[in-house]
């Protein structure tokens, strides 16, 4: 076997078609097909099955992808290795993190990252779904709240914090809340991707309330959230990140700025911390420089 063997069967596998995997390779179909049949012969086993539609791994198959993964993982720890003796990051950055997360913050990072250093290039995959970095030959992940136990190394870059908004028209028309205990008679704008109904839970110091608010407005994204309040429709929870904007052009409005929900984390997760490479790092570092959080030690994910 061949390391481009190798590599070719785990594009091909990651890209969920000959097609995708020759365009991921610069290639073409055939040389990417005739590649597979090469390696399925010199092993002695059929590795995938094939239809008109999709591939899927035989048995066998799936094992030889996951000692492929681990091989090309080793070589790949050499050449980070490597590169930590050149000055500049250089390569491909290939990343993913949340829709919102991504547009929000991580495009800024991307873009001071692609001009401070030259040699680089990004790939970034905003989505809302959990993506599998080493199946996926994702560098970095930027995950926001609890972190999975996934046996990935983490490294904290600051914390997302909220406040409750309010339009001034809304708040003309019902009253500013002036404790936590009247916002149940007030209409509650909510952020959730799967429940109706979203327990609220803010702080103060040593002191906090909990509670189930009443929503006028349910909706898993939260700039539409953030309109639907600057609308007049009810008050909402909102990352600070996001109100900030409509605060400062008198749209919103902060209520009760002395009660908070929880901050939350937010990770750079990656596959390894042994020899990572110079443009994984110079990206994590810069993240941290601009989110304005002081550094923590890495963590087990």
């Amino acid at each position: 076997m061949e390391l481009r063997e190798l590599t070719v069967f785990v594009k091909v596998v990651q890209a969920g078609s000959f097609t995708a995997a020759a365009e991921l390779l610069d290639g073409h179909k055939a040389a990417v097909s005739r590649t597979i049949g090469a390696l399925e012969r010199k092993l002695g086993v059929r590795l995938l099955e094939r239809s008109t539609r999709s591939l899927r791994l035989t048995e066998v198959g799936r094992e030889v992808f996951e000692r492929a993964i681990s091989i090309l993982g080793a070589v790949e720890d050499t050449e980070r290795m490597a590169q930590q003796l050149f000055a500049e990051p250089r390569g491909l950055l290939r990343l993913t993190c949340g829709v919102e997360f991504g547009m929000l913050v991580v495009s800024d990072w991307i873009n001071a990252y692609l001009q401070r250093y030259p040699d680089v290039s990004v790939e970034a995959d905003f989505t809302g779904r959990i993506v599998d970095l080493v199946h996926e030959g994702f560098d970095v992940a930027i995950r926001l709240g609890p972190l999975a136990d996934s046996g990935l190394t983490a490294r904290r870059l600051g914390q997302l914090h909220y406040g409750l908004f309010a339009s001034p028209g809304y708040l003309l028309r019902r009253g500013t809340p002036s404790d936590p205990a009247a916002l149940k008679e007030h209409d509650w704008l909510s952020f959730t991707a799967a429940r109706r109904h979203r327990r609220i839970t803010l702080r103060h110091r040593d002191a906090a309330v909990s509670f189930e608010p009443r929503p006028r407005l349910g909706i898993n994204n939260s700039f539409a959230v953030r309109d639907a309040a600057r609308a007049g429709f009810g008050i909402a929870q909102l990352p600070l990140l996001v109100a900030t904007p409509a605060v400062e052009n008198g749209s919103l409005v902060r209520i009760l700025p002395d009660w908070a929900a929880p901050p939350v984390e937010v990770h750079a997760v990656y596959a390894s911390s042994r020899y990572l490479s110079a443009k994984v790092r110079a990206f994590i570092d810069g993240a941290i420089a601009r989110f304005g959080s002081a550094s923590q030690p890495d963590t087990i994910a």
